[in-house]
């Protein structure tokens, strides 16, 4: 059974292995899942995406020999721009992108999707690791994953981050932000047959993004850790990094018996595979605090809106007949602004709904997620943030520690550990196989869905020190 025909509007013949969701989400869980089967619908999915956006502008110079000097003139322009916003800082400017905690916690869920296959359009080179002109890609898919370390392997990272920040439940996230996640799966369980869209996909995808530098200053300046976006800030430098290795896999993989001009038009082709889904400019500029705020409880009211008792009333109605109203949730929390339950623009704690939320005895202790939680702190506080000494950021340019939350200073597996274990199942594992079983079940636990595992980290440390 294909992909496509599993995520039809009826839903009627979804397969029970993939979950329920809307078309890109299903695509994205099935190639998780079960790669091997849904390979097929994987390539109709990729022609289709390849078609669409052969209709798109493309930026690369017309010849591959001016790539290098494109990408550098590249980052030139975006540490030009991104010092031009620092200017703009030091001479008191507010933020470009985050209005206040809850805003950039609401980017980090919906960049989430792509995040957590982060490197994922390179898996299927790793067979050919032997191949010079593949090893580019193969090493940037091996740093990706950290070389097998936890603290650099970079999906594990950002689980880490979501879930410090209490943002890692996504479930109610919309359907088109798995559509880039979906893409670069697809491209990397098609690798053999899709090399040079591939290659340009990798091209478009390493060079630096100004929205990388800004995303992680703004958020070192609401006190959330930067490091997964500063990592990337580093190690995909147009010097020596995979900016330079996405330039030089272009360069290495042009043919010289065959059509290098088409060869060429398909690494285009790639590289406008970034240009679909919703960017992360976008998702920045779609926050509406209100918004979110209104949806997040009437998501509650759904499972919750008649267990409220009954000896509390708000302009003569109990909390269960305020829920059930026409009114729904706006008319409430108008209510209990009128009442005084809720003072806007004021510090959350002059709030008794507030601390009905948080704090020592809170009547709704547990209902509501960190997330959800600073949503409401936030729409509480509304301007209050941005005067309050509490709130207030005097310098956003202090010098702050690497904090603790993301990074794991253990390079090694601690005797006993979970993955030490797993490093000793496997060792005993591989003696049983041959040359080529050992390589490929290697191969296996480096899949996007296994590698940031106790498994999957011991393997790719095996890998490693094999290829490298």
């Amino acid at each position: 059974m294909s992909i496509l025909s599993l995520v039809d509007t009826s839903h009627s013949s979804r397969s029970a292995s993939v979950p329920a969701g809307g078309r890109w989400q299903c695509i994205y869980r099935h190639l998780l899942a079960e790669p091997v089967e849904g390979r097929d619908a994987a390539r109709g999915f990729l022609e289709e995406c390849l078609g669409e956006v052969a209709e798109l502008p493309c930026d690369l110079p017309e010849t591959p020999g001016e790539l290098h000097a494109w990408s550098l003139r590249g980052a030139e322009e975006v540490t030009e721009q991104y010092a031009a916003y620092l200017q703009s800082r030091r001479a008191g400017g507010g933020r470009l992108y985050f209005h206040n905690r809850a805003h950039a916690q609401y980017f980090l869920r919906s960049v989430a999707p792509t995040k957590l296959v982060d490197g994922a359009w390179l898996y299927g080179t790793l067979p050919h690791w032997r191949d010079m002109r593949v090893q580019p890609l193969v090493r940037t898919y091996l740093e990706e994953l950290g070389d097998g370390v936890p603290g650099q392997n970079h999906v594990l990272l950002y689980r880490r981050l979501l879930a410090a920040q209490g943002c890692d439940d996504l479930s109610d996230l919309d359907d088109s932000l798995y559509l880039q996640g979906a893409i670069q799966l697809a491209l990397g369980h098609l690798a053999d047959d899709f090399l040079p869209e591939v290659i340009g996909y990798n091209l478009g995808y390493e060079q630096l993004p100004l929205h990388l530098l800004i995303s992680a200053f703004e958020l070192e300046e609401l006190g959330i850790d930067p490091y997964y976006f500063l990592l990337h800030v580093t190690i995909d430098n147009s010097a020596t990094g995979h900016a330079a290795k996405a330039v030089r896999a272009v360069l290495d993989n042009l043919p010289l018996v065959g059509d290098a001009t088409d060869f060429y038009r398909r690494v285009s082709l790639g590289y406008r595979l970034n240009d679909l889904g919703v960017s992360s400019r976008s998702v920045i500029a779609g926050f509406d605090l209100e918004t979110e705020v209104h949806e997040m409880l009437e998501r509650k009211r759904a499972v919750a809106g008649q267990v409220h008792s009954d000896y509390c009333r708000i302009e003569g109605r109990t909390v269960n007949q305020w829920l059930a109203s026409a009114e729904g949730i706006g008319g409430f929390l108008d209510a209990l602004q009128r009442r005084g339950w809720i003072r806007r623009h004021q510090a959350p704690a002059d709030s008794r709904f507030w601390s009905l939320v948080r704090g020592e005895g809170a009547a709704m202790f547990g209902v509501f997620s960190a997330f959800e939680q600073q949503l409401i702190h936030d729409w509480i506080a509304g301007d209050w943030l941005s005067t309050s000494a509490e709130h207030s950021v005097d310098n956003p340019f202090r010098k702050h520690r690497p904090r603790a939350a993301l990074l794991s200073e253990q390079t090694t597996a601690t005797p006993g550990s979970e993955l030490e274990r797993e490093q000793r199942l496997l060792r005993a594992e591989l003696q049983c196989l041959d040359a080529a079983q050992r390589e490929a079940r290697l191969i296996e636990l480096l899949a996007p869905v296994h590698h940031a595992t106790p498994a999957g980290l011991a393997a790719t440390r095996t890998f490693s020190a094999l290829a490298y």
